[in-house]
């Protein structure tokens, strides 16, 4: 299984080949440079010395909201080694600018998305006072040592989120380079002309991500500035042009929200629905993973009661998942974005998606399609579909035994493992016996009633989960599209096809459409393996800068929740 990191994330990714970031030994990689250190760090006494040693090797400080920084101490330790033992936030008996600039940051954490308290946030202020009273050397000790354990935690939580996909998504095995933190934020931040500059190399690089910083920001904004005042539910949807009692107040909380321009007059009293105000409506469904109808049902009016701050939630969750995302990759990816039943091909400019296509993925509770990443190898022209033994023995023995000639009807045929034909007609009991006992398998012809259509995307993988074409097209018309056992339908099976195999010599698009059209099986191995991510991310922000949601359907992001707000308490 190949190990490089998804994710998640959506969402749009950078093009391959971003620089900066951190090479194995902490250090500044080719695309950035490391601010020249200058040696005026504090020199420790031999007791102080032997304290540092002390508290290292403890992997404790007691000062700090979480003291226990066993998980971290490799990165302190890296920090005073490169700094031969000395303080590398004090000069003068007195915090350096450096270090009351990341203070700073610490203290704003939320702004990234983490909790400020994980950093000792609440507890700078009097940190700094007591300096200012008490400036011995143990004292400048604890506040060094504690600006060292916070920045590594914060800097580690930025650059590979703050708990380890795997914890939540067994086949999502990330193989992330190795840095020690302490390393760079003596060589880069110590004396750095902008601390926050120098931290944000250390960020993923994806314009997607940044735009989700961004809508984070805003929506921090929005949810301090949030009043309760929820719409009146209703017991069926209300059309244009039909009565709603609360008009004025959803037109002032889709003025809040951004849906609808400040400069609409909706008078007092309004209560009927129509106008800019239905516009409004369409614009919040839109974002919302609703059907922009405009119809004012009882999901709708949920979505729009639903409180600020959970959608600060799902932008924080989904900035942790851009988190566990590789910042580059070999080749362009393909990316499906599961909550939001979308699949994107990227190009290799930064950021540029070259095809966007509405995806069928597994359904909730009994088929989820995993959360993976992968190598797409090969894809095969009018492929036979080998039925998984749970669908056999749950849907198509049950239809064979009430229709011995259910298999000629459909296009199946029973087959030994090693391919070898047995019935495509009537089904005995023999052959039944044997199906049930798990003997024989059930394969479905190649042609346009198979349920992979007329091509399948193979990577593979422990789930045996590929993307495919379908004969049932009804599905992408839905607004919610989790209706598969676990593999991924696309919509457009030739665009795709096209796009996958660009760097295969003599692949045309007329040779693409042809193969389509051959009615035989061909395997076509890929001239360049290509990255496919599927991941899982509730929130994404578009080029145009909006942010979408989406319903959390497998349940991750409540997860998710409860492993990030316990990553540090655990611990200690």
């Amino acid at each position: 299984m190949n190990t490089r990191l998804v994710l998640p994330l959506s969402i749009a990714l950078c093009a391959m080949g971003c620089s900066g970031g951190l090479d194995g030994a902490g250090r500044v990689s080719a695309g950035s440079k490391a601010s020249a250190r200058q040696d005026t760090a504090q020199v420790l006494s031999a007791e102080g010395t032997a304290e540092l040693d002390r508290i290292i090797g403890s992997a404790r400080l007691a000062d700090l909201r979480w003291p226990d920084f066993s998980d971290r101490r490799e990165g302190v330790e890296g920090f005073y080694t490169t700094g031969n033992n000395r303080l590398g936030w004090i000069r003068s008996e007195k915090p350096t600018p450096q270090a009351l600039e990341l203070i700073g940051l610490l203290e704003n954490a939320e702004l990234k998305g983490l909790d400020p308290e994980d950093y000792d946030g609440a507890r700078w202020p009097g940190r700094i006072q007591e300096l200012q009273k008490d400036a011995s050397e143990p004292n400048l000790l604890r506040f060094d040592v504690a600006v060292t354990v916070s920045a590594v935690r914060y800097l580690r939580d930025l650059h590979l989120g703050k708990v380890s996909p795997t914890t939540l998504h067994k086949d999502f095995d990330p193989d992330r380079k190795k840095h020690n933190a302490g390393v760079f934020l003596w060589e880069n931040v110590t004396e750095a002309a902008s601390v926050k500059d120098a931290l944000i190399r250390v960020e993923p690089p994806f314009p997607g991500y940044e735009r989700a910083l961004t809508a984070l920001q805003e929506y921090l904004k929005l949810a301090k500035a949030e009043v309760a005042d929820p719409l009146a539910q209703v017991s069926k949807p209300v059309d244009p042009g039909k009565s709603y009692s609360d008009v004025a107040k959803l037109a002032r909380r889709l003025e809040f929200l951004g849906d609808l321009p400040t400069t609409t007059i909706v008078p007092e009293g309004s209560q009927i629905y129509s106008g800019e105000v239905v516009q409004g409506v369409k614009n919040f469904q839109a974002r919302h993973g609703l059907e922009a109808a405009g119809k004012l049902g009882p999901q709708t009016i949920a979505e729009l009661n639903r409180r600020v701050s959970d959608r600060v939630e799902q932008l924080r969750l989904t900035l942790e998942r851009w988190r566990w995302v590789p910042h580059e990759f070999p080749e362009a990816p393909i990316v499906v974005n599961i909550p939001e039943f979308t699949l994107r091909a990227y190009e290799r400019a930064p950021g540029h998606v070259q095809l966007t296509m509405p995806v069928v993925v597994g359904k909730a509770m009994r088929t989820q399609t995993p959360v993976m990443e992968e190598d797409m190898k090969y894809l095969v022209f009018w492929p036979y579909w080998n039925v998984p033994p749970s669908i056999l023995r749950n849907e198509i023995v049950p239809k064979i035994a009430k229709d011995p000639e259910y298999l000629a009807k459909n296009s199946y045929e029973v087959a030994t493992y090693s391919g070898q034909v047995v019935t495509d007609g009537t089904v005995s009991e023999d052959v039944l016996a044997q199906l049930r006992a798990g003997k024989l398998m059930v394969r479905q012809k190649p042609g346009p009633k198979n349920a992979l259509g007329l091509v399948k995307f193979i990577f593979p993988n422990d789930n045996n989960v590929y993307l495919h074409s379908t004969p049932s097209q009804a599905a992408f018309g839905q607004t919610r599209r989790d209706f598969s056992h676990g593999c991924i339908r696309v919509e457009d099976p030739q665009a795709l096809a096209i796009w996958v195999l660009r760097n295969n010599p003599g692949w045309t698009k007329e040779k693409v459409e042809e193969a389509f059209k051959a009615q035989k099986e061909q395997q076509v191995n890929l001239a360049r393996t290509i990255p496919v991510l599927i991941v899982y991310g509730t929130a994404v922000v578009k080029e145009d800068g909006r942010p979408y949601f989406f319903d959390d359907i497998y349940g991750y992001d409540k997860e998710l929740a409860r492993l990030t707000a316990a990553a540090y308490a655990a611990r200690n």
